[in-house]
């Protein structure tokens, strides 16, 4: 039985329901998080208050937890989605005492036949989307830029936006730039500054303070995890496309952006104890292995009861030497499967 089951019997919720804001802070996500599993995936409220409040039933509640337990694990968002959808579809009758909804009262989502997978999207789309995304750019054409961002967002989730929308467009454009002089220079700068923004808009993460890990405290896979590019290294966007994907799984995270020192690295993860720090560098000449030892090496906590971090090497910068430990994954969906793996690792840990 959920801890929301648990709770709700014998008390006013298993009538009246839970707004968004108590279920956000029973599961530790932001109201933003529900609103937006709601609004992408259909896992919704089946009941809604007059004015359209969101009221969350005990079914509900176990049909969120289900999608927060297997995204914190690193299941991707459709994937987890769809498997809680299942788990309400069998989920037997109504609760009692609880009205039946109509059928055209549940999210949209919810009514196209959630049990069976999304259908892989044909190449065509995407391509399509591309070339919307670049003659916007080269039109300088800001209100369309961002509603074709936000489209690709919403019809393909955020990681497939990124891997197949805006990493090639951005190349793209890149390439037109590099052939063509200065020329172009105004079309990049434009797309990337949209393309953060969208990224910026779909980093939902909460972001209270969390202490660093130490006995009795918070365990290194609560702390926030710490992402920065290494001295030298302006280009950030891969970083906050990592940093928004995390935000939509809920993980707690530290974005500290483009050329961050590394006392400043150094500062972070003892005062924060993260169980993984993400160091990106985009060209050789940034990437710094004794950097990515100094950092791996890195201590927190009381003595006795010391951890240290496991450092991911992102980007292309770091092709070449290996270091010991380090995890070195070759996409956005890949990174977010080895940190939830980590963080998994570091929970069963502490429940030892």
């Amino acid at each position: 039985m959920s801890e929301g089951r648990r709770r709700g019997q014998g008390s006013d919720s298993t009538v009246t329901g839970l707004t968004t804001g108590a279920l956000a802070r029973r599961l530790g996500v932001s109201p933003t998080t529900l609103r937006t599993w709601d609004r992408r995936y259909g896992l919704g409220p089946a009941r809604r208050d007059p004015g359209r409040h969101r009221r969350w039933s005990e079914r509900d509640v176990a049909m969120v937890e289900e999608m927060g337990r297997l995204t914190s694990s690193g299941v991707p968002p459709a994937e987890a989605a769809h498997e809680a959808l299942k788990l309400l579809d069998h989920g037997g009758g109504a609760e009692p005492g609880a009205q039946q909804p109509r059928q055209d009262a549940l999210p949209r989502q919810r009514q196209r036949q959630p049990a069976r997978p999304a259908p892989k999207q044909p190449p065509d789309t995407f391509v399509r989307r591309r070339r919307g995304l670049s003659r916007a750019a080269v039109r300088l054409d800001a209100p369309t830029l961002q509603d074709l961002l936000a489209d690709a967002v919403e019809s393909h989730s955020l990681v497939t936006a990124w891997q197949e929308v805006m990493v090639p467009t951005l190349h793209a454009v890149g390439r037109k730039w590099e052939e063509a002089g200065d020329r172009y220079v105004e079309v990049e700068h434009l797309l990337s500054w949209h393309v953060s923004r969208t990224l910026h808009r779909c980093a939902t993460a909460p972001t209270a303070p969390t202490a660093p890990a130490q006995p009795g405290g918070a365990s290194a896979a609560e702390a926030p995890l710490v992402l920065a590019c290494v001295p030298g290294e302006q280009h950030s966007l891969p970083l906050e496309a990592l940093s928004a994907a995390l935000g939509e799984l809920g993980v707690p995270q530290r974005m500290f952006g483009a050329a961050v020192p590394v006392e400043a690295v150094s500062a972070a993860v003892r005062r924060t104890g993260p169980a993984v720090v993400v160091l990106w560098a985009q060209a050789r000449s940034t990437a710094s292995v004794p950097l990515a030892r100094h950092i791996a090496d890195t201590r927190w906590g009381m003595r006795g009861a010391r951890g240290r971090p496991v450092v991911m090497l992102a980007g292309p910068g770091w092709a070449g030497p290996a270091v010991r430990g380090a995890l070195r994954p070759t996409s956005l969906r890949e990174a977010l499967t080895q940190i939830g793996r980590v963080r998994g690792e570091a929970e069963a840990d502490r429940g030892r």
